[in-house]
Formats: structure tokens, C-alpha cells, sequence
């Protein structure tokens, strides 16, 4: 009986342990670009789809979702989007538009142009969720934060 009710035990921790939601940067559209001479910049527009996937047994809830990118290790600009909810074990995609304006890029001239004739130029992102989880009468807070490079 002891081993009987261990089982169940774990096998409802397992079921009812919240787990973070995944988030992953689905696509990157380039929307316009604009090349400034004095002083050399760029104005960059990108549509921006992230995907974000429930693992849990219950509804997720989020309030606000944001997502930054960044070249070489600087900030280029960030989005924030409303919120949202996703269902239990499933996904839910979120669709934002970034604008980077006056965007210098001097300084990073010759790592832009290697990585353009390499065919990938590397931004990294993060993107970060905040919500809760809704489990009956229930509601438990995450906040999220995932890294990638695109």
C-alpha cells in the first residue's frame, strides 16, 4: 500500500509540477531597410514570430511578453507585446514588429560585412514571458527569460 501511494504520489507531483514555458524565435522578416550617410546608420524594420509552448497540464496566462535583440553583444532595440493565454500542452505563436532606428553601425563595420558575405549575420535574442499558471482555483506566477541566436 506504502509503495502504492509513493506512486501516486510522485506521478501527481510529476503531472502538477510547473515547468516554464518554452519560448523560440519562430521567424525574422526583414520589413525595410534605410541607409543613412550622414552619420552612417541604418534604420531596420523586422516582423518578429515567437512561439510559445505550454508543456504543463493547465492553462498559462500571460501578461506581457518582450523580446530584445542584440549584435555582437549590444542591444539593438526591443518589443513588447500584450498578453495572452495558451492552453494546456499546447502553442500559441505572437507576432510583434521591431524597429531599430539610427542604428550605428560604423564601429561594427567590418564584423557586418564578414558575417553578410558568410551568408548569417548573428543577433542574439531574448525574450521574456511573465503570467501565471491557472490550475482550478490556483494561480502560480512565472517569469520566463530564454537566449538564442539567430
Amino acid at each position: 500500500f506504502v509503495s502504492l501511494s509513493l506512486l501516486a504520489l510522485s506521478l501527481s507531483m510529476f503531472l502538477l509540477w510547473p515547468s516554464d514555458p518554452a519560448l523560440q524565435l519562430v521567424r525574422v522578416k526583414l520589413n525595410h531597410i534605410r541607409v543613412h550617410s550622414s552619420p552612417l546608420s541604418l534604420d531596420l524594420s523586422l516582423f518578429l514570430t515567437l512561439r510559445v509552448r505550454n508543456r504543463d497540464f493547465y492553462s498559462l496566462n500571460y501578461d506581457s511578453l518582450s523580446v530584445s535583440i542584440g549584435y555582437r553583444g549590444k542591444e539593438l532595440g526591443f518589443v513588447d507585446s500584450s498578453g495572452g493565454s495558451v492552453k494546456a500542452r499546447g502553442s500559441s505563436y505572437v507576432n510583434a514588429t521591431l524597429v531599430l532606428d539610427g542604428l550605428r553601425v560604423l564601429h561594427d563595420l567590418i564584423y557586418l560585412i564578414e558575417d553578410v558575405a558568410a551568408g548569417s549575420v548573428p543577433f542574439d535574442t531574448v525574450s521574456t514571458v511573465k503570467g501565471q499558471l491557472g490550475l482550478l482555483f490556483f494561480s502560480i506566477p512565472i517569469q520566463v527569460i530564454s537566449l538564442s541566436i539567430i
